[in-house]
């Protein structure tokens, strides 16, 4: 089975550890960020099947990084999650029209819910 790859970008360290044990117990390889700088310098080192970006962070927007990724990364799919956006905001209501983002988790979140997006994303 190869492994595929995924970044997570989050300024919450916990919500990184989590993200990353889920993950990885799904066969995952996981690259970790957090500050929007940190994983646009990750990005050009590796093609990933999936990104979980969190909206806000201490240096840039979440939807702006979906952008610069997706410009670098065409068919990497983006998963928004957030506690700050709810899914019927209309920036995220945009995102996912337009295909910038794929799926959108409001936090808190279960375990689920993210296996949930993969399974999601992956069918598309």
């Amino acid at each position: 089975m190869p492994i595929h790859t995924i970044l997570v970008i989050d300024d919450e360290p916990d919500m990184l550890w989590v993200m990353e044990s889920v993950l990885q117990k799904c066969h995952f390889k996981v690259f970790k960020a957090s500050t929007g700088a940190e994983a646009l310098t990750i990005a050009p080192q590796t093609e990933f099947e999936m990104a979980f970006l969190d909206a806000k962070l201490p240096d840039m927007e979440g939807l702006e990084i979906a952008r610069l990724l997706k410009a670098s990364h065409p068919t990497t799919k983006i998963v928004m999650i957030s506690g700050y956006y709810y899914e019927h905001d209309d920036k995220i209501q945009e995102a996912l029209r337009t295909g910038l983002i794929v799926h959108f988790i409001p936090k808190p979140f279960s375990n689920d819910a993210i296996i949930n997006a993969v399974k999601a994303a992956r069918s598309l």
